[in-house]
């Protein structure tokens, strides 16, 4: 039986003085596709950081912690088979780097290549590769301080593709996007779901989950309040009790919308 792509069984993180994650268990299965939907300050944020190893939880018994079956990481290896597009790697981008040079940096684990760093000819190929693939191999040479919100994610998501990993994590991908450049987004979430590579959704807005998506998690104050098919959670019952306000919710082309 393949492992998990992410087992965590009865976990606590505590971030400051707050316990982000308590008593926590989820299980992400290898090529699933998954939504994770909570309001802010729910642990979202944190339960992305407990995967990629920037937050660790506290060692007590019963508690487990397991990505692709391993509980230790070299986290350079980690990068290479978890590709993560996040907001704040977006804000670590300086402005005059190049497309080309962030879709590099990801061999790297940085957000530029530096110059003690050394492109070989197979990653340059790869990069191309990548962007080649989203549609976007425009915007190589272009600055980053040029790309309007939609291409530079877009860039962010070939970073993440240089290694052929085996997930994409996406924080809260359209934040900051206009109707446009969030359709477009949707429309490349779909399209690598349907090549087969395993997406790790988490996000507030309803209308982020595509229709490739088949169990929906609802995070509430550190801990899952529910955990099922999407069908069945992403009702207006169940919306309006995880943001605490009266919903209604409409079903178009497999996408659901909240009003």
């Amino acid at each position: 039986m393949q492992p998990a792509l992410v087992d965590l069984r009865h976990v606590r993180v505590i971030r400051g003085e707050n316990v982000a994650l308590d008593d926590f268990s989820l299980r992400i299965d290898a090529g699933e596709h998954i939504a994770i939907l909570g309001p802010n300050g729910c642990g979202k944020s944190t339960l992305i950081k407990t995967i990629t190893r920037e937050c660790y939880p506290i060692v007590q018994e019963g508690s487990t912690m397991t990505i692709l079956g391993r509980e230790r990481w070299n986290i350079f290896e980690l990068r290479s088979v978890l590709g993560i597009v996040s907001n704040d790697l977006m804000a670590d981008v300086t402005s005059d780097t190049s497309g080309r040079e962030v879709v590099l940096s990801g061999f790297f684990s940085s957000t530029k290549v530096f110059e003690h760093q050394q492109v070989e000819p197979s990653q340059k190929e790869k990069a191309n590769e990548v962007l080649a693939r989203l549609g976007v191999p425009h915007l190589a040479d272009r600055p980053v301080e040029e790309m309007s919100s939609g291409e530079a994610k877009r860039i962010l998501i070939a970073r993440a593709l240089v290694h052929n990993p085996q997930a994409l994590v996406f924080d809260e991908p359209s934040n900051s996007l206009d109707a446009y450049a969030q359709h477009g987004l949707r429309e490349t979430m779909s399209s690598l779901a349907r090549s087969g590579i395993g997406i790790v959704l988490v996000t507030h807005h309803l209308s982020d989950v595509i229709p490739e998506i088949d169990r929906v998690v609802l995070l509430q104050n550190g801990r899952i309040q529910a955990d099922g098919r999407k069908e069945d959670l992403l009702t207006p019952e169940q919306i309006s009790a995880l943001f605490g306000i009266g919903v209604e919710i409409t079903r178009r082309d497999g996408y659901y919308h909240l009003w």
